[in-house]
């Protein structure tokens, strides 16, 4: 298996919510069959029903109050990026769960989640440098 993340799907309550809270963000969705797709670099993110997406995986579909385990993170070029997308997220009404600051890792980063509870990790991360289409490659940590 090829070491590669092509869809994301996040299971929500509300597609029409959930669409209208990325696109504040400044995403442009593309709807079909109830099922929204947002392009993010070289992969995308789907916005689908829960109960849809637990049924196509045949997982009981158990409301999971919290965390979850899993963060998605949006890298930036500076603190300043990170400041700004932080700030709309909470004016689309996102819930801010920590605050911009520094990092253990030199870094500058806030999490924020969206209106079903995923958690976004916006962060500036000096070590990892951003392609210009903002994909970021692995340094060599040696």
């Amino acid at each position: 298996m090829e070491p590669r993340v092509s869809l994301i799907t996040l299971g929500v309550a509300d597609v029409h919510v959930s669409r209208a809270f990325y696109e504040q963000l400044g995403w442009e969705g593309r709807e079909t069959e109830e099922t929204v797709f947002f392009q993010a670099g070289g992969a995308v993110i789907v916005l689908w029903g829960r109960a849809k997406l637990a049924a196509d995986a045949q997982v009981p579909d158990v409301e999971r109050p919290g965390f979850r385990g899993v963060a998605l993170a949006h890298n930036v070029r500076s603190e300043q990026e990170v400041d700004e997308i932080v700030e709309a997220a909470e004016q689309a009404g996102a819930t801010v769960t920590r605050r911009a600051g520094p990092t253990f890792y030199g870094g500058y980063s806030a999490y924020f989640t969206d209106p079903d509870g995923h958690v976004w990790e916006v962060a500036y991360n000096p070590g990892f440098a951003l392609d210009a289409d903002g994909s970021i490659t692995l340094p060599d940590f040696e």
